[in-house]
């Protein structure tokens, strides 16, 4: 049975995920982690771009 979400929430999630994944994993690639989040949350590609911009915008300031 799939649960019912909030519109946001899987993205909500999949941004924690990666976070955490980096302060457990610091050597894994930040690309293959968004990448894995992607799939594993079932993002679609708008949201992909997303976390994509999220982690990369911040390492850039």
């Amino acid at each position: 049975m799939t649960d019912i979400l909030p519109e946001g929430e899987q993205l909500r999630r999949a941004v924690r995920w990666v976070s955490k994944q980096r302060d457990e994993e610091p050597e894994k690639s930040l690309y293959k982690l968004i990448e894995e989040a992607c799939l594993q949350f079932d993002l679609s590609p708008k949201d992909c771009d997303f976390l994509m911009h999220f982690f990369t915008e911040g390492r850039k300031q």
